[in-house]
Parts: C-alpha cells; structure tokens; sequence
C-alpha cells in the first residue's frame, strides 16, 4: 500500500492522519505515557521471545512489528507537536555518536 517513508514523510502523514481521522493530537503529556504504555507492550513481547519468560495464552497473537510501529507513530506525534524535525535530529545524533563513540567501542573489552 505504502512505498517506503522517509521520516520526514512519515511525520507528514501522521499529522495528515491526526488532523483528519484523528481530530487532534493528544497532549504531550498524554502522549508521553501512551509512548510508554507502547514501549511496555513491546518489551513484553522482547521479554518473552528472547528473554526467559514464557508465552501466555493471551500473548498468542502478539506482533513484535505492530508494536514497534506504535512506538515509531506515537514518538513521531511526539516530535510534531514539540517542533522536532526527526530527519534532522537523527542526522545530528549520528554525527554526536561519530565524535563521542569514534573509538569507544572498538576498545570496549567487554565486547570482544
């Protein structure tokens, strides 16, 4: 249905999806807790199929993908309301780790 989405067209639809479907965004705080809530049932979902704790009956029809998407959306909400360009900031974070992390890792030990 969709071709792949830059960021920057993904926080246009999403604003397109809020103003017409939506009506209008939750508050930043409101939003701050369901991108929590989303980050929660994501973990929930790492817990059981990579960490020890097992499936219940009602995780039967859990779908990692679907909850990564509604942590992207509801983060992508966030960033429309506060005024945040994610293009940008994702391309000034790379350039924040390049210079912090330029060796960091390599002489990490641990990660031998």
């Amino acid at each position: 249905m969709y071709k792949d989405i830059t960021i920057s067209e993904a926080q246009k639809l999403v604003d397109e999806w809020i103003k017409t479907v939506g009506v209008r965004y939750f508050n930043e705080l409101t939003n701050t807790a369901i991108l929590m809530e989303e980050v929660g049932e994501l973990a929930r979902i790492m817990a059981r199929k990579y960490g020890e704790q097992s499936f219940k009956e009602s995780d039967e029809e859990v779908n990692m993908a679907d909850e990564m998407a509604d942590v992207l959306w509801v983060l992508i909400c966030l960033a429309n309301q506060t005024g945040v360009d994610l293009t940008d900031a994702l391309h000034k974070n790379f350039e924040k780790k390049n210079i912090r992390d330029k060796d960091r890792h390599k002489e990490n030990k641990k990660l031998r």
